[in-house]
């Protein structure tokens, strides 16, 4: 079988897709590729596409599966809140898996943005967002001792670690963000159940104290399709 053009590909996906119920598990990589007459590689990028608008979801290890219609957490990025937050203002319900507490040392960068000495050690707490079908999201903060101490998170952390400081009354200002696609590595397609090389939608963030100071250091992936963020710009002066 010739192969085919890649647009002629992705209708073919999208027609398979339409006719499969939510929670069917398609063809195996190697069957599906031979069905439709392309290279395992390029259907792997087509399924990358309807992955990122939250129609499938593949699992490593065990399969690509379709979904059902998602609600995806859609929020403005001019107001500074949590992720649970946008989704408990939308209805949409998410929960937390395991949080790991770790202590790392501070490298250079991150001793930079923290004003600390290098290699001093740093409190930094991982954890995965949920939603119904799977992981969405793996949150990665990182705090310096003398901000955070582990034995405060015990019974006053719920995932967020916004709301902890806020509910705590650090007098936090603004935040600090670069928005970046990456690919998953082989750790975080492992956290998120996905597979390496998937495309993710990274949040590098500084938050801020009122005294200019960086308080959190954050790397957060979301998963492209379950989450919709937007940004609202004025006209400056002409």
């Amino acid at each position: 079988m010739t192969h085919l053009p890649y647009q002629r590909l992705q209708v073919d996906l999208a027609a398979l897709i339409a006719k499969s119920h939510a929670g069917a598990r398609l063809p195996s990589e190697p069957n599906l590729a031979k069905q439709l007459g392309v290279s395992r590689a390029t259907l792997r990028e087509a399924m990358r596409m309807f992955e990122s608008q939250g129609l499938i979801r593949r699992r490593q290890g065990a399969g690509t599966f379709v979904l059902g219609k998602e609600p995806a957490v859609e929020s403005g990025l001019e107001v500074l809140e949590s992720l649970d937050t946008m989704a408990q203002r939308m209805g949409i319900k998410i929960s937390v898996g395991s949080i790991l507490v770790s202590r790392v040392h501070a490298d250079e960068n991150t001793a930079a943005i923290l004003d600390v000495p290098v290699r001093r050690p740093l409190i930094q707490i991982s954890r995965v967002i949920r939603n119904d079908t799977g992981p969405i999201a793996y949150l990665v903060d990182t705090l310096s001792e003398e901000i955070l101490r582990p034995e405060e998170l015990n019974n006053n952390f719920s995932g967020s670690m916004f709301d902890f400081l806020v509910r705590r009354g650090d007098p936090l200002t603004v935040s600090r963000d670069e928005i970046n696609a990456v690919r998953a590595s082989a750790d975080l397609a492992r956290v998120l159940e996905i597979q390496r090389g998937d495309t993710l939608l990274q949040f590098s963030s500084k938050l801020y104290t009122s005294a200019a100071k960086v308080i959190d250091y954050s790397f957060n992936y979301f998963l492209p399709g379950y989450f919709k963020f937007h940004i609202v710009r004025r006209m400056g002066n002409v």
